[in-house]
């Protein structure tokens, strides 16, 4: 069967009641045929079934009796009890002298158990309610019973999570409770929620994300299982017809949708689509499996739909998504940093040229910053020939880590370079340079360790709150001694920095260093620097590359939260 695709939901109902009132009319027309006409037999029709059944008794609001007549000892009940599948009680209430229902007597009961641990009806006929149910008042059935008894609405399929303690254990059961008044007495039944495979059932629809529905087009009949109302957060007892389902469309699925339902009522099996639903605001994207039920003219009289829940997998994928696109922007942007990085270790920590060698030096140097990520940080060191035939020799600590350290490193580096020009003495320069950095509206400090070694290898150095230098002679190496050792650089504006200066001989070794090198958390810093002075003494035989190597390979002096920056001159 052909069936024209809609393009909005309204034609899309339209469709379907079409298609239903064709098929209500062609069963209605099957079951006025005459009995042995053309074709034999009439076929039997649900519409035909129903009619033959009698109306409903209705009365004003209360269940009628279930026997013929009605004795004020329910005996007339009595005899049907046995009839009912599920377990049944007659009550009669026990009022008090207002006339207030407390409690009610069991005047008959079946044999039908529904848990193994509660004893048949029949056996506690006699007795109080409560003392045959003691979990009734706890669980709420006493009071809903005794609506029933005074209201006369019945109670129609109550879920009551019945609890009750038998020989030391605590058994519990949910149960079904139905009941109606039955002239002054209440008829109850009740029976188990579901069995233990209906509720492994309702777990595995859970677990799946699944849940399945049956559309009798007959009849006008929905029934949905337990997973498909949680898909679409509806009331069990409230399904979707198919027309409710065409207006939860997105309107790009209408097509799909469309599509999906034409090959299901034209009796194809089996039908697949994904299409998504608006349910409360949230967009949900099922795979659906549509299967037709024939009926006995070989049409579909009713429609089975299969649905599965993908939301979760489409949100989880892009959620996914979303993190590998920011992990992707962040990836891109570190390594654009660590160009950056590279590019600016090269400029500010150069190798040596030989023009150190030509006047007797031999230099190495090793900085390691405290983010494995990052290339340079605020550690810094200066070595190189001046116009006047000296050797600049620095090391400084710009405080912080990062791009930010890295800007504050660059701006003290290339100041000391350009004030080192001006022929300067050691302490006017560190002075120069504090000035600098007291005007940095940051408020930032700053150590160093500033001089030159002039022509006849004297080393004349000034001190701003930075570690001295090491000497390593004859064997052992010991701090030099500075005869004023300045503040921080940025603490205290207008300081005049002092020089000092220290003779060298041949084979000295310098080390200069930052506090990365022998700082730790909740120690002495004099005990870092006596580490230090004991590795550099161990490798005096070494050559100042091998010996930077040593220093920094060395777990107990580098790589403990912060940048580590050494530097070794020697004097040949």
């Amino acid at each position: 069967m052909n069936f024209p695709l809609p393009d909005t939901a309204e034609a899309l109902k339209g469709m379907i009641g079409r298609e239903i009132s064709s098929l209500r009319a062609a069963v209605r027309r099957t079951s006025e045929r005459p009995p042995g006409g053309p074709g034999g037999t009439a076929l039997a029709s649900p519409l035909q079934s129903l009619s033959v059944l009698p109306p409903k008794a209705e009365t004003d609001g209360v269940s009628p009796c279930l026997c013929s007549t009605h004795d004020p000892d329910g005996s007339g009940v009595c005899s049907v009890l046995p009839a009912i599948p599920a377990s049944a009680v007659l009550l009669e209430p026990v009022k008090d002298e207002a006339g207030v229902v407390l409690d009610f007597r069991i005047v008959a009961g079946n044999r039908v158990r529904s848990a193994d641990w509660l004893e048949a009806p029949d056996r506690q006929v006699g007795q109080r309610f409560l003392e045959a149910r003691p979990g009734a008042v706890h669980s709420g059935l006493l009071g809903a019973l005794t609506e029933v008894a005074d209201s006369g609405r019945p109670l129609d399929g109550r879920v009551v999570d019945y609890t009750e303690q038998r020989l030391g254990r605590i058994h519990r059961a949910p149960l079904l409770y139905s009941a109606a008044r039955c002239g002054e007495q209440v008829l109850a039944t009740w029976r188990p929620v579901g069995s233990p495979a209906d509720v492994l059932t309702i777990d595995a629809q859970y677990l799946a994300s699944m849940g399945w529905g049956n559309w009798d087009l007959l009849s006008g009949t929905v029934t949905w299982s337990e997973g498909l109302t949680r898909i679409f957060h509806a009331d069990v007892r409230m399904p979707w017809s198919l027309e409710q389902l065409c207006d939860a469309l997105l309107a790009d699925d209408l097509t799909a949708f469309s599509e999906f339902l034409s090959s299901v009522l034209a009796g194809e099996e089996p039908a697949w689509t994904r299409i998504r639903f608006l349910v409360l605001g949230e967009v949900r994207t099922l795979d659906l499996l549509g299967r037709p039920v024939a009926g006995t003219d070989g049409r579909p009289w009713a429609i089975n739909l299969v649905a599965r829940d993908l939301t979760p997998q489409i949100r989880s994928r892009r959620r996914l998504a979303e993190t590998e696109r920011e992990s992707d922007r962040l990836r891109r942007q570190t390594e654009a940093e660590r160009h950056v990085a590279d590019a600016l270790r090269e400029a500010l920590l150069p190798t040596y040229s030989e023009a150190l060698a030509a006047v007797g030096l031999t230099v190495a140097a090793s900085y390691r910053p405290a983010e494995p990520d990052s290339a340079v940080g605020g550690d810094w060191y200066k070595c190189r020939l001046l116009p006047d035939g000296r050797v600049l020799v620095a090391i400084g600590d710009a405080s912080g880590h990062g791009l930010d350290a890295v800007a504050r490193m660059a701006q003290q580096r290339h100041a000391l370079a350009g004030l080192a020009q001006t022929g300067a003495s050691a302490g006017e320069i560190t002075t120069w340079l504090n000035e600098l950095v007291c005007s940095d509206p940051a408020g930032q400090t700053a150590t160093v360790v500033a001089g030159h070694i002039d022509r006849d290898k004297t080393l004349h150095w000034a001190c701003a709150g930075h570690p001295a230098p090491l000497l390593l002679r004859d064997g052992g190496a010991e701090p030099l001694g500075a005869e004023v050792r300045g503040p921080l650089l940025g603490a205290l504006p207008g300081y005049a920095y002092e020089t000092t200066s220290t003779p060298l001989h041949p084979g000295d070794l310098l080390v200069l260093y930052t506090d990365g090198m022998v700082e730790r958390r909740g120690e002495d810093l004099t005990v870092g620097i006596d580490r230090l002075r004991e590795a550099v003494t161990s490798s005096s035989t070494r050559e100042p590359q091998e010996l930077i190597d040593a220093l920094v390979a060395d777990p107990e002096l580098a790589g403990h939260g912060d940048d580590a920056c050494v530097l070794a001159i020697r004097v040949d």
